[in-house]
């Protein structure tokens, strides 16, 4: 494929935590859109835009990690689109890995998993939630048939993928400054940012000792090492399990975007190393400026005055992002509640600051960046953001209530992707970019790649005809829009103060006689007064979101 005809997208997966849904429903448009154009392509059909198109790297944190990781094995085998839900709309759709990760999970009732206590009878505690069912789809969601990629020209060969983690041992290294101690290098910084890197390839002798890992999933080449970080960069921080991780020293050492802490300082990593690891996004929740490294170095592009203009860029940043921030006003108080609820967030938002990117993204006429973010329309009134999707509830842990609100959003994700390739996925009609231009030079009506909103020519051209609708489901309520009732949240009362009596027994050592007034009081006051709290909880975001009828 040549470069000189060749525009790449890097694809940067924000976390999500159920709301992984959307993020699925959009990897399923956005790779049945380029299927249906390069099939177009090859089969040498006339009216058919002649550029071409890469992904050479997928990055994330959290659910777009894990999402990330996913695609990348879906590709080795057939990938069927789920367009619509024939007969009942709660039946297993087995044959899409990325449907049957995050829609399907292991059970239409995800809350009867996640309550159950097994997990903590024969591990201890180790979690606020029974995360036993990640490993379960974790382990599915790595297997292949085939035994190498279908052949799918718009992913490079040697697709980059990588997730971000929280590491909690940290890499230390020291800095050196002029002192009165006498040891002036004592001045030790901890970075708990990392990041785990793989390279799909043959073998591992076809590892460029640059810190990409080599994987393959057919041969098992470090799959269980790609599906341990999936889980870890999704081991959402006390409600799910902190995985561990063991690398070579090799893969940190090699890395660039670790030479601070290994080359420069001086400080190479020895062995085997383990990390304790949470999750990706509570430090790095949209890496968007490492996908750019990599578009850099692909592209030989690095001025930023270049992919920042539609007739020069070669490449650009696409974001999937369930939450994309937005201004809104702070309600905190000085309580302990509010400040330990608080403190989650301001380390996310603060996560997102990148001052060296900053000032590019600020203009939105600039190329170098695009984002697909939930959007629908009730009662003609357009919601965005988190309360655009079922799964936003419960700061993104709503979709573990209803099974019906993951299908949602996963239909959810298709529509708002297939929206933004049509009309916001564009460059400018009158265009000097030679690759856009060469591309639809041969195209005599270009009206059917034409953005009805601002009349730019799409990167990823649309074949299907323009509907008056998206296809929704219709839910057990009658509408497009799920809902539970308070029986049914209700009834989970005695699951949740058994989930809390079993955290409290075990969560310290105690004396036999301590443990039993422990297990009394709790029994008698503590698990009640939680188990209110926690249904107060649901209740109160689910009406926020007119989830709850």
């Amino acid at each position: 494929m040549s470069n000189s005809d060749t525009f790449q997208i890097g694809l940067c997966m924000a976390g999500a935590v159920s709301a992984g849904a959307y993020t699925a429903g959009v990897m399923d448009y956005l790779i049945e859109a380029l299927d249906d154009w390069h099939r177009r392509k090859d089969a040498g059909e006339d009216n058919v835009p002649s550029h071409n198109l890469e992904i050479p790297v997928i990055g994330g944190a959290s659910a777009g990690g894990m999402t990330g990781i996913i695609t990348a094995a879906a590709i080795w085998d057939p990938i069927n689109p789920v367009r619509k839900l024939e007969g009942n709309i709660m039946s297993q759709v087995s044959g899409n890995k990325l449907y049957h990760s995050w829609v399907d999970l292991v059970s239409d009732n995800m809350l009867n998993i996640m309550l159950d206590n097994g997990d903590i009878r024969s591990n201890g505690l180790i979690s606020a939630l029974n995360s036993d069912f990640i490993e379960r789809i974790a382990n599915r969601a790595v297997k292949v048939t085939g035994d190498k990629p279908v052949k799918r020209e718009y992913f490079s060969d040697g697709l980059r993928i990588f997730v971000t983690v929280s590491n909690l041992n940290g890499m230390s290294f020291s800095v050196t400054f002029r002192s009165n101690t006498p040891k002036p290098n004592n001045y030790v910084i901890t970075s708990h940012n990392d990041y785990i890197c793989f390279r799909l390839c043959n073998s591992e002798d076809d590892y460029r000792k640059d810190g990409w890992i080599p994987l393959n999933f057919s041969s098992n080449l470090n799959t269980d090492l790609a599906k341990q970080a999936a889980m870890a960069t999704g081991a959402f921080p006390v409600g799910l399990q902190a995985r561990k991780i063991k690398r070579d020293s090799r893969y940190l050492n090699d890395l660039d975007w670790f030479s601070h802490i290994t080359r420069q300082a001086g400080n190479p990593f020895k062995g085997d190393i383990e990390t304790i690891n949470v999750d990706g996004g509570m430090i790095n929740n949209e890496p968007f400026e490492n996908v750019r490294k990599v578009l850099m170095e692909t592209t030989g592009q690095t001025n930023p005055e270049d992919f920042q203009n539609y007739d020069r860029f070669n490449s650009t940043v696409l974001m999937i992002d369930p939450f994309p921030s937005s201004n809104s006003a702070f309600k905190g108080t000085t309580g302990l509640t509010s400040v330990v609820g608080h403190t989650l967030g301001a380390m996310i938002n603060q996560s997102r600051v990148k001052p060296s990117v900053l000032v590019d993204t600020m203009d939105s006429n600039k190329a170098g960046q695009f984002l697909i973010s939930p959007a629908r329309y009730s009662k003609d009134k357009l919601i965005e953001g988190p309360k655009a999707i079922a799964c936003g509830s419960l700061d993104g842990f709503g979709g573990f209530i209803s099974k019906e609100f993951r299908i949602h959003d996963f239909f959810l994700g298709r529509a708002n992707c297939e929206k933004f390739l049509r009309d916001h996925f564009t460059v400018p009609a009158g265009t000097n970019n030679p690759i856009f231009k060469d591309g639809y030079s041969a195209i005599s009506d270009k009206t059917p790649f034409t953005s009805l909103k601002d009349g730019g020519l799409q990167i990823i051209p649309i074949f299907t005809p323009r509907t008056s609708g998206i296809y929704m489901p219709v839910f057990k309520n009658g509408k497009p829009w799920p809902t539970v009732n308070e029986d049914y949240l209700n009834s989970y009362r005695k699951m949740i103060k058994n989930r809390v009596e079993e955290v409290v027994m075990n969560f310290t050592d105690y004396s036999t006689f301590a443990k039993g007034m422990l297990w009394l009081t709790s029994r008698l006051i503590i698990n009640n007064k939680v188990a209110d709290s926690v249904l107060n909880t649901l209740k109160k975001s689910l009406t926020e979101h007119e989830l709850l009828k």
